[in-house]
């Protein structure tokens, strides 16, 4: 399928994989994991991470002790899959420009790619990409940005990763959501593909968020460890130290760069005062590409907030003396990322992402009373 634009809707934990673009219309059928039809004479296999050291069945304990990563051992990442859900992949062939034209019109952050000469998953494409792209080859608001415009996806990965290529991390369905979180945090990435090993198919994309949702799901059936009912200051979680902000007149190519740099998902956006008075993350910059205005990154950060192309309800904060239940319930029903903290006058002081708080269920070992 070159150059094209896949898009894999499921039904009963079936795919149907259908190309968009360059007039394909063909059609292939990917079974959910377990089944025998339908294989693929794929050439290799995105790695698993099942095997993490130190893996074992749980041990009979304090029902409070260790809760959250019993469960999470205790569920495979297949029961994260829904039944009917879209996942976009790209050919590697594929323009740069398209592929993202194509995140902004399907609403996704992130897209798998496809390498039809090795005949494998090799990598995704994110946000990430987007921004790394602008902030390296931007000039000025009067010279069109070439590599955006003509590159392929395949040119993008071997001028940017060049002797860096590092093998897609992906996951088997069968694996649990312990070795699932685990590997989001030890590989310090934000998306996680699902791939069954028997057809090569791509069958969902984990994230830190959608694992806490579901943890949410069944947490009131489980035993309360008493660290809920703990503070953020109390339990070190967050990062409180360096924080990076910009500030409402921040050039948005100021703005990318600490992105690139500082390796950061969100900035909050500050007054003189150092109050948070909004926010800009790495999502909000892909509206560049949905209304075409990524060739001016010289306006401020402000400006460019002004093409959120959804309802912002305003910065969602906390404080360190919350309890982490209450943050972890404000960011599951608010369906963020991250919360800034802040402390009585509302001046920046941290943030909270979710993978602090994965981290702090799942990975942390904690005895009663202790950090």
């Amino acid at each position: 399928m070159p150059g094209s634009v896949c898009l894999a809707c499921s039904c009963a934990r079936s795919r149907e994989v259908q190309a968009l673009l360059c007039g394909q219309a063909e059609v292939l059928t990917t079974p959910a994991p377990g089944r025998q039809d339908g294989g693929s004479n794929m050439e290799c296999i995105p790695i698993s991470t099942e095997d993490f050291e130190g893996k074992k069945d749980p041990v009979p304990e304090d029902p409070e002790h260790n809760v959250y990563t019993r469960f999470m051992k205790s569920h495979r990442c297949y029961d994260l899959v829904p039944t009917s859900s879209k996942l976009v992949v790209f050919d590697t062939s594929l323009q740069v420009k398209k592929a993202f034209f194509a995140l902004v019109s399907n609403g996704v952050r992130a897209a798998p790619l496809w390498d039809s000469k090795k005949q494998c998953f090799v990598g995704m494409l994110t946000i990430t990409d987007f921004i790394n792209i602008l902030h390296r080859y931007y000039k000025s608001p009067l010279v069109q940005i070439y590599e955006l415009e003509e590159h392929k996806i395949e040119t993008w990965r071997e001028l940017y990763l060049q002797d860096s290529f590092k093998p897609l991390v992906s996951i088997n369905p069968s694996a649990s959501l312990y070795d699932a979180v685990s590997s989001l945090l030890k590989n310090k990435i934000h998306r996680l593909p699902v791939i069954d090993p028997l057809t090569g198919n791509t069958l969902y994309i984990l994230t830190h968020k959608r694992i806490l949702k579901f943890l949410k799901l069944f947490i009131s059936e489980m035993p309360k460890p008493s660290f809920l009912s703990q503070t953020l200051e109390d339990l070190h979680i967050g990062t409180f130290k360096n924080i990076a902000v910009v500030r409402a007149d921040t050039p948005l190519y100021t703005a990318l760069g600490i992105f690139v740099e500082q390796r950061v998902s969100a900035l909050p956006v500050v007054d003189d005062k150092g109050r948070v008075v909004d926010i800009y993350s790495k999502f909000d910059v892909i509206n560049l590409a949905a209304e075409k205005t990524y060739n001016n990154l010289d306006i401020t950060v402000t400006k460019a907030l002004q093409h959120r192309s959804q309802y912002f309800e305003g910065v969602l904060t906390c404080n360190r003396h919350e309890t982490l239940e209450a943050i972890i319930n404000r960011l599951v029903e608010a369906e963020v990322h991250r919360l800034v903290v802040v402390d009585e006058q509302e001046v920046v002081k941290g943030i909270v992402s979710l993978s602090d708080i994965l981290q702090a269920l799942v990975l942390t070992d904690r005895e009663e009373g202790s950090a």
